[in-house]
Order: structure tokens, then sequence, then C-alpha cells
């Protein structure tokens, strides 16, 4: 099929782009049965969408544009900025020749400068949620005329809590338009807003059965956790893609993994939320006119990026679902190229990534990482496929060549030639083999010295009381009268954390800690004592939980002294929580232990003994319940997509500690 029955003027703009048969969508929506009906099309990423929807909308637009422009005739909903930004580019050179004007409406622009283009008039209107929404409230944007609305990515959209947005701009539409969604995917929401908002809706998909994209290559490189930086250069260097992009799950990773690169000498640019719509496009233009190569950025970020040299994606941390993997490998491949997506796994998360490939129906080869050795030979194969490829020298070139040979032997030169093409180019990383012997070899090597005989601490306290490294070492140091340098290797559990001390010092240690088990207030301290390696003393902790339960009585998690760690509150010099109060049992029935010794509770209500009996609802919904038939509310604050921000740790204001009254600040179970 070739583009032979649309109107000349789009005809000559898709030939002028070099365009000259459809995609499979594009056919799908320019099919007679598919003219003038509203539409749900399922496409893989990258297979042309942008120009199948502009060229189903010509029938609404091409009659329009001899007439001034006044209320927008076509809308075009987008995610995020930067595919907005690239459908109106798209738009504008479809409709060139036939004269529409094409206003963008995203966040991190000029409001006041967007309000004036609407007033001028646009023939279609490309936009975000959030920003069109805005315009919609102050009145700037006339959805009277609207003939046609398309929801690009509307999967992603709701994913990223859109809904409410859209469905206000929705209700502002006439009845009598046209409806088009274009998704990637089609999960069960989208298939509900489909049904509210459009009518007799014809479904398209051109997906296939598998979700594997035909034109993308897909890897699974296994490394250890601690060397997936070093894993990430030597992929670089092996490929040496003309344009790459690497995925990170947070901005905090982004900024490390980009600066990490930066040193190792990449030309790099990172994209993440926190980073200004100007920022965001002079690193897009930088990738665009070849001064950077690599693009460190989040999934939000990296939304809607279309960079024709891309290449190759790599999965620096493992996507969270089958979708996301999907959007992330979607970046290369598109419009016939090939591309290759690399997904990085670390040892203990392989039997996660096997499963999420079974589920996307994708077979991906399973390597090891690249080493120095496959780099240099890469290296060797494409500087002399560069050096005798045919070349054309000036006067002046051959005039230094010819000095050159006078000054030194034709080997001399080109071994010179060699080291400077090779000192232009990132060092590769040395990296473990994967197997277990190198790893051994590995983790043996790296073993701190002085702790080859060593003996094993544990302390009651794990990550469900927000134990960590940075105030459990100054506790060791207070506690145990010792440096920072004698200890080893610290474990943190779910309630328990084991650490090491070399056993020269190990009894001076225990009689020290021993001796400050209170503190200067008399408060309850973190309990120490010896024990075995972390993994045999899980297994020993086992065998008496099943002992406990094999005799008929279960052990008792109010047996002992309270463990729990509050979350917040006062802490010692050193860092660590001071021991206030005794948490309070999740199991206990009965009133705190602090106040059972009063004379009832502070509300002055007495405590019943009997339980109070369910009232009735007669079927309405209780206030603070669940409610299945009302939808949870998922309006972003504004524009901006959600923040890709990890959590830092900190208890929220409200949730736990001491902010709120008559609740224990410890973690609950």
């Amino acid at each position: 099929m070739t583009f032979t029955n649309l109107p000349p003027l789009l005809g000559e703009a898709l030939a002028e782009r070099g365009y000259e048969a459809p995609t499979s969508v594009q056919a799908a929506v320019l099919a007679d049965d598919a003219q003038g009906r509203d539409l749900i099309v399922s496409a893989q990423t990258g297979s042309g969408k942008t120009v199948a929807f502009g060229l189903t909308l010509a029938g609404e637009l091409l009659g329009s544009f001899a007439e001034p422009a006044g209320s927008p005739l076509a809308l075009v909903i987008a995610p995020t900025r930067e595919l907005a930004l690239q459908v109106g580019r798209e738009l504008e050179w479809l409709y060139a020749k036939a004269g529409a004007r094409i206003a963008t409406c995203v966040g991190g622009m000029d409001p006041s400068k967007e309000r004036r283009n609407l007033q001028r008039g646009a023939h279609v209107v490309v936009g975000t949620p959030g920003r069109l929404r805005d315009h919609l409230e102050r009145g700037a944007l006339d959805l009277s005329r609207l003939s046609a609305v398309v929801l690009d990515e509307a999967d992603e959209m709701l994913d990223m809590g859109f809904r409410e947005d859209l469905e206000e701009i929705l209700d502002a539409t006439p009845d009598s338009r046209r409806t088009l969604l274009f998704s990637a995917t089609m999960p069960a929401p989208i298939v509900a807003l489909a049904k509210r908002y459009q009518r007799d809706a014809l479904r398209i998909s051109t997906a296939g059965d598998t979700r594997g994209h035909g034109d993308i290559a897909f890897q699974a490189v296994t490394v250890a956790p601690a060397e997936i930086e070093a894993a990430v250069v030597n992929l670089l260097r092996l490929h040496e893609a003309e344009t790459a992009i690497l995925f990170c799950a947070t901005r905090d990773n982004v900024r490390r993994l980009h600066a990490t690169l930066q040193e190792r000498g990449f030309a790099v640019v990172a994209l993440s939320g926190e980073h200004s719509q100007s920022e965001r496009n002079q690193a897009l233009q930088a990738l665009r006119d070849r001064r950077a190569r690599v693009c460190v950025a989040t999934d939000v970020a990296a939304r809607g990026i279309d960079l024709p040299t891309l290449s190759l994606v790599i999965h620096v941390e493992i996507p969270r679902d089958a979708e996301t993997l999907q959007h992330r490998s979607g970046r290369t491949g598109r419009a016939g190229k090939k591309g290759t997506a690399v997904i990085m796994v670390p040892y203990p998360r392989r039997r996660r990534v096997e499963s999420m490939l079974r589920g996307a129906k994708i077979e991906a080869e399973w390597i090891g990482a690249p080493t120095p050795e496959q780099i240099r030979a890469n290296d060797r194969e494409r500087l002399l496929a560069a050096m005798l490829s045919p070349q054309e020298f000036d006067e002046e070139d051959r005039a230094l060549a010819q000095r050159l040979m006078a000054e030194r032997p034709a080997e001399d030169i080109a071994a010179a030639l060699v080291r400077a093409h090779r000192a232009a180019m990132p060092q590769p990383e040395d990296i473990t083999e994967d197997t277990p012997e190198a790893r051994r070899a590995a983790q043996q090597e790296r073993h701190r010295p002085g702790f080859e005989d060593v003996t094993w601490f544990r302390m009651d306290i794990g990550r469900r009381q927000n134990a960590d490294p940075r105030w459990i070492l100054p506790l060791l140091c207070r506690r145990g009268h010792i440096t920072r340098n004698e200890v080893g290797a610290i474990r943190i559990g779910a309630n328990e954390t084991h650490f090491q001390v070399p056993r020269a010092i190990a009894d001076r240690f225990a009689q020290a800690v021993a001796r400050t088990a209170q503190d200067e207030s008399g408060e309850e301290s973190v309990h120490i004592e010896t024990s075995g390696p972390p993994r045999e003393a899980a297994r020993a902790h086992g065998r008496d939980n099943a002992r406990g339960h094999a005799g008929g009585k279960p052990r008792d998690r109010r047996d002992g002294p309270p463990r729990g760690k509050p979350n917040a509150g006062p802490r010692h010099s050193d860092g660590a929580p001071a021991r206030g109060k005794p948490r309070r049992d999740p199991f206990d029935n009965g009133p705190p232990a602090d106040r059972q010794a009063s004379d009832g509770p502070r509300s002055g209500k007495p405590y019943a003994d009997k339980p109070r009996p369910a009232k009735p609802h007669d079927g309405k919904p209780q206030k603070g319940k669940f409610r299945a038939d009302k939808p949870r509310s998922d309006k972003p604050r504004s524009d901006k997509p959600r923040s890709d921000r990890p959590h830092s740790g900190k208890p929220r204001p409200g949730k736990s500690g001491p902010g709120k009254a008559g609740r224990p600040s410890g973690p609950r179970h």
C-alpha cells in the first residue's frame, strides 16, 4: 500500500520526509471502515502513531484551513512535555503546506504567551493535561468548535494520575466530536475510559500476539550488584552506539550515574524531574547535534523522546513491570530501524527478570558483562575499518603526512595514531567473571586486612526499627570502646543486625558492651550479644520457631523485653535514638504498658471489658471506609509528572513519630 489516496498536500509532505509506504498502524487508520469513526488503536511504541493520527485528522481539518484560525478544531493530549512538543513538531511539518496553525500548551513554558497564542487562533492545540485544564478553567481555551480529540499514550496518562484532568477536558468538548485513543498497551482503565467517552469505537490492534518488538534485540546481562556501573561503562564501550539512553528509577540515581560517566570521559546529558524545561530542551538538542551521545534519564522524563540515531537502550535498574520495559525499550527500534535493549540483572534478581520476560513474551539473550578483552578487540576492528575506508585528503593533510614520513618511520606513525585513538576513548572496567570461583576470588580480594578471623555479634534492631549504619557505627564505637576501623561487615536484617569484630578484640568489646548496657539516664539500651554468622543465625531462628510450633506453644512475641526502635524522637550524641517508653505490642489488645497502672485512659472514658456491638449501616457507605464504587482521586498537583524522588526514609508528618498523639512512634507490623 502507498500514500496515493491522500490529499496532495499531505502526500508531498510525506514524500519530502522520505515516507514511501505507510506502516501497519497508518494503513489501518486510513482504511475505509475507520473513516469518521472513533478509534481505539493499540500499536507498538515507535510504529508511527503520531503520523497515523495526523493523517486520520485530515478529514476534519483540511477543509477549514482556508478560514482564519479561531478556536481549535482538533485537540491532542499527551502525558509529558517532551512528547507534546514532539507531536507538535510532527504535525507542523505534516500540515505546513496546508497553512495550519499549531499551538502547544505544556508545563514549564510561559502560560501568558500560550494564552496569547490561543487568542490569536489555532487550528490544532497540543498539550499536557494539567496545562490544558488550567487554560480551560481560565477561559483561554475554547473547545466549542472541537471536532476531534486525540489521547496519545493514554495508558501512561492514567498511570501518572491524570484521569481527573482528562475527564474535565473531555466533558467540556461537544458530543459530536471524534475521540481517537492511541496507546501502546490496553489495560482495563483504558477500556473503561473508552466506553465512557467513545461511541461505536473501532478497535485496531497492530501489536500482534507478542509484546516483543520485532526490530529490538533484547539482552539480559548478569552482573554483581556492586559492579553495575562498571558493566554499564563496558556496554557503552562495546557498542559505541551513536546515541544511547540509560534508564534509572530515581533522580538521585540519575545524578550519580551521570557524574560517574562524565568522570569516565563520556559525552553525557541527564533528564529527570528536577531539570527545568529549558535544561531538558538543551539536553535533547545536544543529543540531536551529536554533541552528546549518552542520555541518563528516568522513566517519566524520557517518555516521548524520539531520537532518530538512538540504537541502544540500557535498563540500569530493572523496570517495575512489563509495560515499563516495553515503553523504555521502545525508544529505539523506531520507524523500521534496528535497536538493542539491555537489562542489567543483579545475580539475586534473575528469577524476577525471567518471570517478567515470560509475562511480556519477550525472548532475551542472557549474556555476561563485556570484558576489557572483548572491548579492545572491537576497538581494533572499528579502527581498521575507519582507517581503511575510502577518504578524501586535501593538500594540507598530504603535506603534513609527508613531513611525518620524513621524520619517523611509517610504523611509528601508525602506532602513534592508534595510541591517540585509544587515548580519546574511555578505558574499559575490569569485571568479575560470572562463575562461582571468580566471585569467591573477587570477594577474597575485596576482603579487608585484619578481618580474616572475626567474631559475629548481633543487635536486637533491624530494618523495621530503621536501623542504619550511619548511627549504628557510632553506637558500636561508643558502647564497645573501639574505633570504626575495628568494625567489619554490617548485615541489617528485618528485626536484627549482625556485625563483625576481629576475634583478637572480641572479648574486650563484649566486656565494654556489658558495662555500658545502661546509658547515663538509666533507659534501656540496645541489646548486643555474640552470635553466629547471619545465615546460620537465621537457620537457627527458623529451627527454634519450628520446635515451638511443634510443641503446641507458638512463640509469643510479647515474651522478653520490648524490641523496636522509634522512627523519631530524642537521640544520643552519636546519632542513635534514645530509648524511651516501650513500644506497644500490636498483638496486645489491652492498654499500653505505660498506662496500665493509671486510673483510666487520657480521654477520661473507662476501658470496656466487652466488645462494642456492630452497628448496621443500612447499605450506606460508612465514613472512612473503602468504597469500591467510588474511584480514588488521582489528580496530580500540577502539570508536572509525579515525582520520581526516592523516599528519604524519614517518617512523614502525621504518620508516625511523636508528632501524632496517642500513636506509638515505632513501625507498624
